[in-house]
């Protein structure tokens, strides 16, 4: 019963952050001038990836069970947006603007996140055949470079980006600004404070909701860290995305996807290869190998044809049941 109600309260405080976030981040982005890929890609997807990102890394410092969840945690994460997430965007667009709309973002920024992640995560899943030691630590590096590295290429890309018609442009005037605040100075920054708080504590509590919901039911650690807690911390993306997409903003919804999949798929895996066993164990071949599947079929997408459609995005749905089946099978 208290897991219901921590639930019940947790869920619209993130929904409650997350239309502040991004509302908020619109402005900023347009503030900065910068294009619509930046602002999703690098600004939103960083900023609503901390929640998922503090799980492995708090359970990376202890032994034993806690490691184990933040193998799951950080291989959960990447899973969940290249299939699940990819999914229920898609169905908020089919919903929204039906199963034969065209959604239209970006193809440069889209191509290029979805590239350095696949690079990326296909190097941190050959790190799992590495010996411990320093020939892991040296890949742990590589992939953090690689991040840095994306993210200069993809602010390099921004100027051109907005001389061709793809700035970020706000859509409507700050929530908070339609209040007693709107003298004061740097409101786009305190709301975007105020909307990452809500996110972040309405997640800490729905991730404590989840897990509390987890024990009364048995759930198995390994179940709870694949998949429930990557559920939980994943919401702040599910939702912008889907608020971005019913407002046919589909570069920021998108970008708020893959662009935190880039960071979730370079930088949490150089966690897991210096602090947790990052072993091949048929599960995390397994689970690595879907992730790589779902973003590949976007990419593929992406690169045959000119139009994405709601239907091309359910695949991810349909990848995560295999993922469930094989899991509940294991």
């Amino acid at each position: 019963m208290i897991a219901v109600v921590i639930l019940a309260v947790a869920l619209p405080v993130i929904l409650a952050g997350a239309e502040l976030f991004t509302n908020a981040i619109e402005h900023v982005g347009a503030a900065f001038g910068v294009s619509e890929g930046v602002t999703g890609s690098l600004l939103a997807a960083v900023g609503t990836a901390l929640p998922e990102t503090a799980v492995p890394v708090l359970a990376s410092w202890h032994q034993g069970p806690g490691a184990r969840v933040a193998v799951g945690a950080v291989l959960g994460a990447p899973l969940m947006l290249s299939t699940l997430t990819l999914g229920v965007m898609g169905l908020a667009a089919a919903r929204s603007r039906g199963f034969s709309a065209a959604l239209r973002p970006e193809r440069s920024g889209l191509r290029r996140d979805l590239n350095w992640f696949l690079g990326l995560f296909a190097f941190s899943l050959a790190g799992l055949f590495f010996p411990r030691g320093l020939p892991r630590q040296l890949l742990a590096a590589g992939l953090v470079a690689g991040y840095f590295g994306y993210v200069l290429v993809t602010v390099r890309a921004s100027a051109g980006l907005v001389a061709a018609g793809h700035e970020t442009l706000a859509k409507g005037p700050l929530h908070l600004a339609r209040m007693v605040l709107a003298r004061l100075p740097g409101l786009r920054y305190w709301q975007l404070l105020l909307g990452l708080i809500a996110i972040l504590a309405g997640a800490q509590g729905f991730v404590v909701g989840v897990e509390r919901l987890g024990q009364q039911l048995a759930i198995p650690l390994l179940a709870l860290s694949l998949v429930i807690v990557p559920i939980a911390t994943e919401l702040p993306e599910k939702i912008n995305s889907v608020l971005w997409i019913t407002r046919r903003q589909d570069t920021l919804a998108f970008g708020n996807i893959t662009g935190a999949l880039v960071f979730q798929g370079s930088l949490l895996p150089a966690l897991g290869l210096t602090l947790t066993p990052w072993r091949p164990t048929a599960l995390l071949l397994a689970t690595m190998t879907i992730t790589l599947a779902g973003a590949g079929l976007l990419r593929s997408r992406v690169a045959c044809h000119r139009e994405i459609h709601p239907v091309h995005m359910l695949a991810g749905g349909l990848l995560y049941t295999v993922f469930l089946s094989y899991l509940l099978a294991s």
